[in-house]
């Protein structure tokens, strides 16, 4: 079901852009803007835009900094193995089903692949309070895959329709799926699946346009999420590559996706989502500025302390490597910014992390304004 994505279909326009990564961006008129609002079930969405689950980075800290920023409609757990779910001793699945009221609208990730466990698991994770359940469907990791997890079961469409109806005949909460396009490019499989979700009850699914053979690499096919909004009537999702609100936007209107889900950008610019929506509300026809927000250095320093004392507040065991692991996100574009990383990393223990930061931002905040008088 490979396709080629024909440019001269599907975005509405007389003319184009390149975008130096190989798609072609409509010019001449406004994007669609990202929609306000999405309903999965009974849930709804608003603004319409997901925070994707990653693993390592979406815990509760990382989820309410983000929701706390604005203009996040979803948030994801990191996915989360359903046999771990039901183990009564693991720690880290409890760690990882743990969230505040104030995330709602909140969905739980699960991955495994037998029916009753995934069932069992959903069922659980409904008692807990969580608004949705999605199954992981996507995850390219080689340890995952080898149980047959995450993007392995590509391979395997009667096991994940298996999957579906159990975990869809066990709870009442909307149940969705994310997943790639397939194993392969000779193996694409998104609108089969797509189309079984629909006939198997699930509320919306997400599409992470790339195989488990690209990883990460190369560029997400948005042609494939197109192809895939064409063939189901339920919500679709899509994501991949959306790295700037004119990317969001540039989705919504080349695949008619119902909403734009965003991971490995939001570490780096945490910012994202309300930029989209100041995007999307704007007047963005003009190149002359942009309608959307970019943080000053003041704003960086802001956020980083912020997140940091989240971090030592949770008291999560492993708040140290959090802090060293997004250091190098957060400093991104920062002048000075890798001996703010070296210091961090350096550090002995989470209480000296915020020291160092403050050291150095007081420090070029101070010659700034100095900058400032002397002109």
């Amino acid at each position: 079901m490979r396709k080629s994505w024909d440019n001269s279909a599907g975005n509405g326009s007389g003319g184009s852009n390149s975008c130096g990564d190989g798609r072609i961006r409509p010019s001449g008129e406004r994007s669609e803007p990202v929609p306000p609002t999405l309903s999965i079930g009974s849930v709804t969405i608003a603004p319409a835009t997901v925070l994707a689950p990653m693993a390592g980075v979406t815990d509760t800290v990382f989820r309410r900094f983000i929701r706390n920023l604005g203009g996040c409609g979803l948030i994801m757990t990191e996915f989360t193995s359903a046999d771990g779910v039901l183990r009564k001793k693991d720690q880290k699945a409890k760690r990882y089903l743990h969230f505040y009221e104030d995330e709602h609208p909140i969905s739980a990730q699960l991955f495994g692949s037998n029916p009753e466990v995934m069932a069992e698991a959903a069922r659980m994770v409904e008692g807990l309070g969580f608004d949705l359940v999605d199954l992981n469907l996507g995850c390219p990791a080689k340890k995952v895959v080898k149980c047959n997890g995450g993007s392995g079961l590509l391979r395997d469409l009667p096991a994940i329709g298996r999957i579906f109806e159990a975990v869809r005949a066990a709870v009442k909460i909307p149940f969705t799926v994310k997943f790639r396009a397939g194993w392969s490019d000779d193996e694409i499989v998104c609108v089969e699946l797509a189309r079984m979700a629909e006939s198997c009850g699930l509320g919306a699914v997400a599409l992470h346009a790339r195989t488990r053979e690209q990883g990460y690499s190369g560029n997400a096919r948005w042609e494939w999420i197109a192809a895939v909004k064409a063939a189901v009537k339920i919500p679709v999702i899509g994501n991949g590559d959306i790295r700037s609100p004119e990317d969001a936007c540039a989705m919504v209107t080349q695949t008619g996706c119902d909403a734009v889900m965003i991971g490995r950008t939001a570490p780096s610019n945490p910012w994202i989502f309300r930029q989209i929506q100041q995007y999307c509300a704007g007047d963005n026809s003009s190149s002359d500025s942009l309608p959307y927000d970019n943080p000053t250095e003041a704003d960086r320093y802001q956020m980083i302390r912020t997140y940091f004392q989240m971090l030592i507040e949770e008291e999560l065991p492993d708040a140290v490597g959090k802090m060293k692991q997004f250091a190098s996100w957060f400093t991104h574009g920062v002048p000075g910014g890798a001996g703010l990383r070296k210091a961090i990393y350096e550090s002995k223990n989470a209480m000296e992390i915020p020291g160092r930061v403050e050291e150095f931002f007081e420090a070029r905040l101070c010659e700034a304004a100095a900058l400032v008088r002397e002109a």
